[in-house]
């Protein structure tokens, strides 16, 4: 039995400038912007490594790794 992919949201709150740009790009709506207009993982479970929020972040603000089987 294999053991399931775990993705991992690394988030610097520091350089994120709460934009939205990643929540917006997100096709699987994972990310939401909190009460402080800083980006979390809402949805975690539900990231199918596309990383279009990585990619399209501005700051760099946001690191997405796949931890457990290749995918």
């Amino acid at each position: 039995m294999s053991k399931q992919k775990k993705i991992l949201h690394k988030i610097n709150r520091n350089w994120c400038k709460g934009c939205g740009i990643c929540v917006h790009f997100c096709p699987k709506n994972v990310l939401e912007l909190d009460k402080d207009d800083k980006v979390f993982a809402a949805h975690p479970d539900d990231c199918i490594f596309c990383r279009m929020c990585e990619l399209r972040c501005p700051d760099l603000a946001i690191e997405v790794i796949s931890q457990g089987n290749k995918i």
